[in-house]
């Protein structure tokens, strides 16, 4: 198993150390990838990263790896690219900045279904405003949904890879292996 993390921009190293720490191969992205089984959009400044995609060709491979069931794990900026108003490939509408500017980011521990209370890292942090019927929320915080499942897709709010939690990535690897795609040559 090889797991491709978008570079371009943001938190991508974080997640990079959290999946070896797991023993996890992974592979940078910044143009074209080959043979990966899964992707992880990181935090970062989502409008930078989407201009950087276009601008280098990856809009629409990525998008349609995306929608072909490449499982991709989109944290903070990962889950508004991944909204219907960016890539256009989870239907989910997101909050942008929802938490307020960077004064504004906080740290709390909630429940998350199937796995129980985890930290949660919020950094600009957006939140799903919408979900259509198809799209699992899994964990709430405030009343607001921070995390949410549809099919091959694995959105958080917040940065697990910025603490020493684990099981949100086991989650994500763990769909990885369930999926029928299991090397997905690019």
């Amino acid at each position: 198993m090889k797991i491709a993390i978008l570079a371009l921009q943001g938190a991508f190293a974080e997640h990079e150390q959290m999946l070896r720490l797991l023993g996890v191969e992974t592979t940078l992205i910044r143009e074209h990838w080959e043979d990966v089984s899964g992707l992880i959009i990181p935090g970062g400044e989502s409008t930078s990263m989407m201009r950087i995609m276009r601008d280098e060709g990856l809009f629409e491979p990525l998008r349609q790896a995306i929608l072909d069931g490449l499982p991709v794990l989109g944290t903070c900026a990962g889950l508004i690219m991944l909204d219907r108003n960016h890539l256009d490939v989870m239907d989910i509408t997101a909050r942008r900045n929802a938490y307020g500017r960077q004064l504004g980011s906080f740290n709390t521990e909630e429940e998350f279904a199937g796995i129980g209370r985890v930290p949660m890292t919020f950094i600009r942090a957006p939140y799903i405003e919408e979900a259509g019927p198809e799209v699992e929320i899994l964990a709430t915080v405030e009343g607001k949904a921070v995390a949410a499942r549809q099919k091959n897709m694995l959105v958080t709010a917040f940065h697990p890879e910025l603490t020493a939690d684990t099981r949100i990535h086991e989650l994500f690897l763990s769909m990885v292996t369930s999926s029928s795609n299991d090397s997905i040559p690019r």
